[in-house]
């Protein structure tokens, strides 16, 4: 089990984390979500001993996690970490690249090593390719199968789908997460996609400025926000106060954050809006709409396009 307790740190008397407590069981996905500079990368590195805290705990069952102070070469060899950066060797071959931490001592068990790697990458047709020539998505592609050459009992990823394009990127998802699920690899992801933390976590962790402002299972975050900030991370959020939109008598502090496709359009109720504009979201309509008693701004999912100016009643599905 991977335990962090208190953690703080600081870069150039700049408070980064503070307080950050959690817990992730063997073979359990956490994926940490947030805005951009919010310290999902540095969490990272700190679980990977790149930094030093400033305080708190950091335990792989127990081993204590720690960082440059302790060790010559940082980084922990029961982990592996995939930044951003990729760090391969860009004139040898993809082969050479993902099989270069594997022993040379049975050359025939390293090739169908490496084979099987690339097969769940995707990248089989570019075992003997240089890597200077391959595009940035390839790069990131086997920069994965690197990391996962001598299965580390924990796997760190730093966005490790961003370069990739999408008519790839789902079944690689798929791929990789299947595969550290049947290997029991702990994988903790930092990502600002909503797709790898819904359907592939087991466990989401929301930071803000540094802080956990939430956490727990993808559909009782997903469902339940407590805040605008964290129901904002998974797409167009409508805050909606309860009284504009149920019919009864409620306190005008109640709001409730509802996803466009937790919204109805129907022929009366208590919300009227006037629509503002239709968008095309493959399949369906994301509908803009506007209140005219406050000027907000409201998305409904609707299955036709409505006409610009046309008046609709709003109410919760």
């Amino acid at each position: 089990m991977l335990t962090v307790s208190n953690l703080n740190f600081s870069y150039k008397n700049k408070e980064v984390l503070h307080q950050i407590s959690f817990q992730v069981p063997a073979g359990h996905h956490l994926a940490i979500l947030g805005e951009s500079g919010c310290g999902k990368s540095t969490l990272i590195k700190l679980l990977y001993g790149l930094f030093d805290a400033d305080s708190g705990n950091l335990f792989w069952n127990d081993t204590e996690i720690t960082g440059p102070k302790f060790n010559l070469v940082p980084g922990m060899k029961f982990m592996k970490y995939l930044a951003q950066d990729f760090d391969l060797m860009p004139y040898a071959t993809v082969f050479e690249n993902v099989g270069k931490f594997l022993s040379n001592v049975y050359p025939e068990l390293k090739k169908e090593r490496v084979s099987q790697l690339l097969q769940i990458v995707e990248m089989t047709e570019y075992s003997n390719t240089r890597v200077q020539y391959l595009s940035g998505g390839q790069m990131q592609r086997v920069a994965l199968a690197k990391a996962l050459a001598l299965e580390p009992e924990v796997m760190l990823l730093d966005e490790p789908f961003s370069h990739i394009d999408n008519f790839r990127k789902n079944s690689l998802r798929r791929n990789l997460f299947e595969y550290l699920k049947k290997k029991n690899i702990t994988c903790i992801v930092a990502t600002h996609d909503c797709v790898d933390a819904l359907s592939f976590a087991d466990e989401l962790l929301i930071l803000k400025d540094g802080e956990v402002v939430s956490q727990g299972n993808p559909l009782e975050v997903y469902y339940n926000p407590q805040q605008k900030y964290v129901a904002s991370l998974f797409g167009d959020v409508n805050e909606i106060a309860l009284q504009d939109i149920v019919a009864a008598d409620l306190p005008i502090y109640d709001v409730v954050y509802k996803y466009p496709n937790q919204l109805i359009i129907t022929d009366s109720g208590k919300l009227m809006a006037v629509v503002t504009n239709s968008y095309f979201d493959g399949g369906r309509y994301i509908i803009e709409t506007i209140n005219p008693n406050n000027n907000q701004l409201i998305y409904v999912e609707h299955p036709t396009e409505i006409a610009v100016n046309s008046t609709v009643f709003i109410t919760l599905k």
